[in-house]
């Protein structure tokens, strides 16, 4: 065995349609058959939905330099879903000791990115709404989805069992998609929308 902490993938991909799931079922890492709604099924598939938006905000910001080292950080973000939804595809009994999984050190990652690119950022004296750039826009989707991917393994933990490492990546990375996002409109020297309850419609009537 190799000095990686990880076992690489040893995969084949050459049928993409097995008809296997066309009865509602689909099989976990290890073969087990279960419902496609079930909620093994849906906390990884919704990291899985999370992971699709945090590539398109990649894109957005592989295309402004003053966000290189964001970029940086989604992608390496992307990679450490991929591997949380490996552990979740898999029941606890069957994990293996060299299986793709989420750590204490991805953890402290965030933490310590969090509190580096939040450091220079102006106090917030309301609520922020999502917008100002697309850049912004796209970590809070993302932001959100992470919220609900966390629901749903705190749904799964409770009736199945889950990894804690699983649940605090997740509430860990919630937090980092809202610093990032701040972080970005400011790089980009985009204005931040700021909750202002009289700009609804009633608020307004009042003028």
């Amino acid at each position: 065995m190799d000095d990686k902490t990880f076992s690489e993938p040893r995969l084949a991909l050459n049928r993409i349609y097995t008809r296997g799931g066309d009865k509602g079922e689909t099989a976990l890492a290890g073969g087990q058959r279960v419902a496609k709604d079930a909620p093994r099924i849906e906390a990884y598939g919704t990291v899985d939905e999370l992971n699709a938006w945090v590539g398109m905000a990649l894109l957005t910001a592989r295309e402004a330099p003053a966000l290189a080292p964001l970029a940086e950080i989604l992608l390496r973000v992307q990679h450490e879903l991929f591997n949380l939804g490996s552990m979740l595809a898999t029941l606890p009994q069957d994990l293996h000791p060299k299986q793709a999984r989420i750590t204490a050190r991805e953890i402290e990652m965030l933490e310590m990115e969090i509190d580096r690119m939040n450091a220079d950022l102006p106090a917030l004296r309301s609520f922020v709404l999502p917008g100002g750039c697309r850049i912004n826009a796209e970590l809070h989707v993302c932001r959100t989805v992470c919220r609900r991917a966390e629901r749903a393994t705190v749904t799964l933990g409770r009736s199945e069992g889950a990894p804690e490492e699983a649940v605090r990546y997740l509430n860990r990375l919630g937090d980092a998609l809202f610093v990032w996002s701040r972080w970005a409109s400011r790089a980009l020297n985009a204005e931040e929308v700021l909750w202002r309850p009289n700009e609804s419609a009633s608020g307004k009537a009042k003028e």
